[in-house]
């Protein structure tokens, strides 16, 4: 019974950070389409996603949601991680371009 209010409330928080925010203060600062970021960049997206997303929590597999998911989710997650705009950019990249 515990395992199945653990895993609701899993499914429930992760529902919630993917809904857009109806009134925000703070624009939406990963784009949705292609990866604007250089090789270089990607790599440190990579890097970031690893090490500041993998500090608080498993890891989620980047083809797992769409573009546009991921901007509900990074926009969420972004901040709790304490990204700038740059590695927030960098790190939507690198995700939005591994393949499935």
């Amino acid at each position: 019974m515990k395992k199945r209010i653990v895993i609701l409330s899993c499914i429930a928080v992760l529902l919630a950070s993917c809904t857009p925010k109806i009134a925000s203060n703070t624009p939406a600062t990963a784009p949705v389409g292609p990866a604007v970021s250089t090789a270089e960049q990607l790599a440190q997206g990579k890097t970031i996603f690893e090490n500041a997303c993998g500090r608080c929590h498993k890891l989620p597999d980047p083809a797992s949601h769409n573009p546009v998911q991921w901007v509900g989710i990074m926009n969420s997650m972004a901040p709790k991680a304490k990204l700038n705009d740059e590695q927030h950019q960098w790190v939507y990249d690198y995700i939005v371009s591994v393949k499935k």
